[in-house]
């Protein structure tokens, strides 16, 4: 009987050591074999995380300029010409605007368009969408306008 007891036992024993096995083979099936810091799985720093990210979104000194507000200061016989795509709000002053074309300005405070000759409010954000657009100081005005810029600019 002794035997029949060992003989079940070393059965009972086979089985859990061959099961335990299957089991643990076909759960590491699914795991990835590749070893951190490797060139299939590299280890970054923050600093090279935070440069892609800038990269990526335009800031950073790297890939690209960025875009600062500048106080301008318009004399009342100048226009101030702003190029495509940069962005004003004039701080002090009456200012109208000014187009070469037909076309005019975006008050995206307002969300309107601003034709050449009529007046731009002030501390609403204005957006040029093309080139030969800008503002000038209104009819009868003898005070300066001070304007931020956010963009290329120039003074004609």
């Amino acid at each position: 009987m002794s035997k029949l007891k060992w003989l079940g036992a070393s059965a009972i024993l086979a089985v859990g050591i061959i099961g335990g096995s299957l089991i643990g083979n076909a759960l590491s099936v699914g795991t990835s074999s590749v070893t951190p810091g490797t060139v299939t799985d590299p280890v970054v720093t923050k600093s090279y995380v935070d440069e892609q990210i800038a990269k990526i979104s335009g800031d950073g000194s790297t890939g690209g300029a960025t875009a600062t507000l500048e106080v301008v200061t318009v004399p009342a016989d100048r226009i101030l010409m702003v190029n495509a795509g940069s962005e004003i709000v004039i701080r002090t002053g009456k200012a109208v605007a000014y187009s070469s074309d037909s076309n005019g300005i975006s008050d995206v405070t307002a969300g309107v368009d601003i034709k050449s000759g009529v007046a731009v409010p002030t501390n609403h954000e204005i957006w040029f969408p093309r080139d030969g657009r800008g503002i000038q100081a209104a009819t009868g005005t003898t005070g300066s306008l001070t304007v931020l810029v956010k963009g290329s600019y120039y003074l004609q």
